[in-house]
């Protein structure tokens, strides 16, 4: 029996697109398998958002390439595929495939030619979509893309050239992937897409409206979406957060910048005043909403005033849960040719002095929980297969310690390490009560 391992990189869309590929294989009579050394094909997922995850990807294929079979078939799709190209099979000649985010696909043909090499890195729209046959199971939290690609091209992503110009899914066609993960065992959606909040399908139909119909569906529990761009936010989705209990009190909504200049130079066409005032509105609508950003930081032309601005606006707002990067320059974008590049150690420098900023706002909100229950998704067993990882309504980690008749038998596979592991249901949710907390987790007990 043939054998694929997959290894995925990146965003939430990957691991869809990844979920997608696992199914599909599945479906060929092929059995995923965990060893690189007895796999039949080997498949990395990539993505190429900073310059740091593609390189990360090349030295992990010249791993593979020294550890594999010598007949086994491997190569690389999505967003590195997309950008490197050809050569890719330049850089590592050993390659099979290389397939874009809009190209996987087509993996079946290399398997159906094992002595081919594929390159395939057209932007094809929602074709795979409809090529691909549906998952026949879903874990717990199923992702769901909505939409491909991205018109607002700012000046330092890539996405736009890996992925296209942003084209919406069949409000149908979203539905239809809804209703299988919940007939396959999810509990919670989350939509996707690169500016999931401008979704329009051609009866214009919104995402608020996506919203509406998973929520009439009984065993979806909660439901969420990412990432969300500012100018997209409309009335009626940030109406629905007051409305809607399915929806979870957490909010993805980048801002990148607290400078209008730098916010200029970066193409992300809206003011702090607009910001602040939907995040006002937002919190009208749910006072116990709370709000992640990500933010780039030593973007080209950035003064100590503009990274100040940042600073005060990620104080201001009380960000939880955010992500923070160096700007990183990438091919195919504005940002890397401009004058006044950062150097590296005031970019680092900056870094540092936002994170302790966003690491203190995490610390205040976990500790503003302790006391409080709520209701948290089980992601499995930790490490010791002592305790239960669950995650509360805000995407927070808390470790519950496991009740006696969580426990079940030493596992007698030889790759599972842990004497003791949980017996859990997947798809439950638990009611916990938070006891304790730090600037990274909660610790909490199942509550009576």
């Amino acid at each position: 029996m043939k054998t694929f391992y997959i290894k995925t990189f990146g965003c939430q869309m990957n691991v869809y697109d990844s979920q997608r590929i696992v199914s599909m294989l599945r479906g060929r009579g092929m059995v995923q398998t965990e060893s690189v050394e007895d796999a039949d094909i080997i498949i990395l997922n990539t993505c190429s958002v900073r310059e740091k995850a593609t390189n990360k990807v090349f030295s992990e294929l010249g791993r593979i390439r020294d550890r594999k079979k010598t007949s086994a078939l491997f190569g690389i799709i999505g967003c590195v595929a997309r950008e490197s190209g050809a050569d890719a099979f330049r850089r590592i000649p050993e390659l099979n495939f290389v397939l874009g985010p809009q190209s996987y696909h087509k993996l079946p043909m290399i398997l159906d030619n094992p002595d081919a090499r594929l390159l395939n890195i057209d932007l094809s729209g929602l074709e795979k979509f409809d090529e691909l046959p549906p998952m026949t199971d879903s874990p717990a939290v199923a992702y769901i893309p909505i939409q491909e690609g991205c018109n607002h091209c700012c000046t330092y992503c890539i996405v736009p050239y890996t992925r296209g110009r942003e084209l919406s899914r069949a409000f149908e066609d979203v539905m239809r992937d809804v209703r299988d993960a919940a007939a396959g065992g999810a509990i919670e959606i989350c939509f996707l897409g690169q500016n999931v909040n401008g979704y329009r399908d051609k009866d214009s139909r919104t995402l608020a409206d996506l919203c509406r119909d998973t929520a009439k569906i009984d065993s979806i529990k909660r439901i969420r979406f990412t990432s969300s761009y500012p100018t997209e936010m409309s009335d009626d989705l940030i109406e629905l957060f007051g409305t809607e209990p399915k929806l979870l009190p957490f909010l993805n909504m980048p801002i990148q910048s607290g400078s209008p200049d730098v916010l200029t130079r970066m193409n992300r066409p809206y003011s702090l005043e607009l910001y602040i005032d939907i995040v006002r509105k937002l919190r009208a609508a749910r006072s116990d909403i709370q709000i992640s950003s990500d933010f780039i930081v030593g973007f080209p032309g950035e003064t100590d005033a503009d990274f100040e601005m940042t600073c005060d606006i990620a104080r201001l707002v009380g960000y939880i849960n955010s992500y923070s990067f160096k700007y990183s320059p990438r091919p195919h974008t504005a940002a890397a040719i401009m004058r006044d590049q950062i150097p590296e150690n005031i970019k680092k420098e900056r870094l540092k002095i936002l994170d302790d900023i966003l690491t203190e706002n995490n610390r205040a909100f976990n500790e503003s929980c302790v006391g409080q229950t709520m209701s948290c998704l089980i992601e499995g067993p930790d490490k010791t297969g002592r305790h239960i990882i669950a995650r509360t309504p805000y995407m927070q980690k808390v470790i519950v310690p496991a009740m006696p008749e969580q426990r079940v038998e030493e596992q007698k596979s030889k790759r599972v390490k842990n004497k003791h592991q949980l017996s859990y249901s997947p798809t439950l949710l638990l009611s916990v009560k938070i006891t304790s907390a730090n600037k990274c987790s909660l610790r909490g007990e199942i509550a009576a």
